[in-house]
């Protein structure tokens, strides 16, 4: 299987709600990152996300913590390559006093499953 991981801060100016929580978009706006950094490395091109089978909202996701993003390679057809995506909370912000703490295990925060397609003329 072939994986790919990115890491972000989240912005407190991506928090819209309160608590400084961050929307679910944010999660799949990262997940969109990281499936096309994944296509990119199979097969030379960005691809076309088509769409996702499942996503599942697990824990909250703060503004000021920082995450991972993960996509995983779990099928690969002639075209098409179904994708995992998960998104961990690493470090997690303490209130709004600028302090951080790494955590022990990361937070698993979201996970989906999706299809991406790659043109008929990038497989030739």
């Amino acid at each position: 299987m072939t994986t790919t991981v990115h890491r972000r801060y989240v912005a407190f100016s991506d928090a819209h709600y309160a608590g400084n929580l961050v929307d679910g978009a944010y999660a799949l706006k990262l997940f969109g990152d990281v499936g096309t950094n994944l296509s990119i490395e199979l097969d030379g091109h960005e691809g076309l996300f088509a769409g996702y089978s499942s996503v599942e909202f697990l824990a909250p996701v703060r503004g000021g913590d920082v995450v991972e993003a993960e996509a995983r390679l779990v099928k690969k057809g002639n075209r098409s390559r179904t994708v995992e995506f998960e998104l961990r909370v690493i470090c997690r912000v303490c209130g709004d006093t600028g302090r951080s703490q790494v955590l022990k295990q990361p937070l698993v925060a979201v996970r989906a499953r999706g299809t991406g397609v790659i043109p008929a003329e990038e497989t030739e």
